[in-house]
């Protein structure tokens, strides 16, 4: 049994491919996925994961049709799903997608739109960007940005700095390597696609392969880890309303999920009423978790390490002065003025909304540029909302 590759999703390589040419090139696909060929718990998945495709630009890769590899969009995907007693399950699915042509003969664009980010210490921040680890022939037009490497657990990412404004860059990349790198959630140890899945609150994931977030409540709200020295360096944050320390999730959503960003949504109830919404942002190259945390009413809101550190304020973020243990430095920051929270985090009274961002400077205080605690700052200012098209060469 061959697989197909739909973006984030593995199937059953179908034997019929239905094509036909218009104004587009458009391509029909069905099949069936089957317990117990495979556990009954894949094929729910794989019924709710292809539900989730619709709109998605991705790779395509056949086992046995290799031919018909590249790039396409998919317009619509349906499937019905059949559940039986003792295991017995099977789900037949059908897609529509329009094909823009194999990676020979696409680019890949990343339209980088918007201001940046509003705050209250006049800064311009940094516009960056980082694609896949094995792309290639990266075009910004006459202005060349500045390079650096990051070491993720899917290989070196190249981090692209200084990004003229007003430009969409364009590159290429191999089928086979789109998905390295990408921003991903998972619940219950399964990646997920879409936003329609349902997240265990108390299981999911948050990884770009340079950081991983997970819910910890039992000594913190949560785990942000940074993948330094070939391993993963946990710390630990308290998400903290009015004094109350968020030590547990009611719910968590999915806002985005594309290989460039992941969005996802926590939700906590407040006593007697109301509740606290805490959304976590991770991007594709990113050392930092973005995080924007919301009460109901207007109150204090801080967000800091559960066990704590010494870190040094300097005004638009904060960073531990020495290196810890794994020649790290453990850093916070935020858009909007803050006070410093004594265990090392940022705290502020009297709002309903309080941003962050959190991670480490990874190589301490021998950090390369790009990745020193100000160049961190800077990009989480200057970070520009993406989205990735498809663009004949």
């Amino acid at each position: 049994m061959s697989d197909l590759i739909v973006g984030r999703l593995v199937l059953r390589e179908t034997f019929p491919v239905s094509e036909a040419s218009s104004d587009s090139r458009t391509l029909s696909l069905q099949g069936r996925e089957v317990a117990p060929l495979i556990s009954r718990a894949q094929v729910m998945d794989r019924h709710e994961h292809v539900l989730g495709l619709p709109g998605s630009l991705v790779q395509v890769v056949w086992t046995e049709k290799p031919e018909r590899n590249g790039y396409y969009t998919v317009t619509s995907a349906n499937s019905d799903l059949v559940d039986r007693r003792a295991g017995i399950a099977w789900a037949n699915w059908k897609m529509e997608l329009v094909k823009h042509g194999p990676d020979s003969a696409v680019d890949l664009e990343s339209r980088l739109i918007g201001a940046v980010r509003q705050n209250d210490f006049s800064l311009t921040g940094e516009r960056w960007h980082a694609p896949p680890p094995a792309h290639y022939s990266y075009y910004t037009g006459p202005t060349s940005p500045s390079t650096m490497t990051r070491a993720s657990t899917d290989g070196a990412l190249t981090v692209y700095r200084g990004v003229p404004a007003g430009v969409s860059p364009r590159w290429g990349c191999a089928v086979g390597d789109y998905m390295r790198g990408r921003a991903r959630v998972l619940s219950a140890g399964v990646e997920r696609v879409g936003t329609g899945y349902r997240v265990d609150p108390l299981d999911w994931e948050l990884s770009n392969g340079l950081v991983r977030v997970r819910p910890l409540l039992a000594a913190g709200t949560l785990e942000v880890a940074s993948f330094a020295a070939g391993a993963w360096q946990p710390k630990a944050w308290w998400v903290d309303i009015g004094g109350a320390q968020i030590a547990r999730i009611e719910a968590a959503t999915i806002l985005r999920n594309d290989p460039e960003q992941c969005i996802v949504r926590l939700t906590e109830s407040r006593s007697p009423v109301g509740r606290a919404v805490v959304d976590l942002t991770l991007r594709r190259g990113a050392r930092c978790v973005e995080g924007y945390v919301q009460r109901g009413d207007s109150g204090t809101i801080s967000v800091y390490l559960a066990t704590a550190e010494t870190l040094t304020n300097n005004t638009s973020y904060l960073v531990r002065s020495t290196d810890d243990s794994a020649s790290n430095r453990v850093t916070i920051g935020s858009a909007r003025s803050y006070s410093a929270h004594a265990n090392g985090g940022v705290t502020k009274t009297s709002v309903t909304a309080l941003d962050f961002y959190a991670g480490v400077v990874v190589g301490g205080g021998t950090a390369v540029s790009g990745d020193t605690a100000i160049d961190l700052r800077n990009q989480y200012i200057g970070a520009m909302p993406e989205t990735t098209g498809a663009v004949r060469r």
